[in-house]
């Protein structure tokens, strides 16, 4: 299922899709292949 809000990333060719609607059961797909979701960047610790 696809979440709103989130970014997904070809790990082949770079390209990022952002999701800003809500869909179907619908796989975002590049090169064939479903893309995956990119995970959020760590942030160094304010200490």
């Amino acid at each position: 299922m696809l979440k709103v809000g989130k970014r997904y990333t070809c790990e082949t060719c770079g390209t990022q899709v952002l999701i800003t609607k809500p869909g179907g059961e619908a796989d975002p797909q590049c090169h064939g292949a479903p893309i995956t979701i990119e995970e959020p960047k760590q942030l160094a610790s304010s200490d």
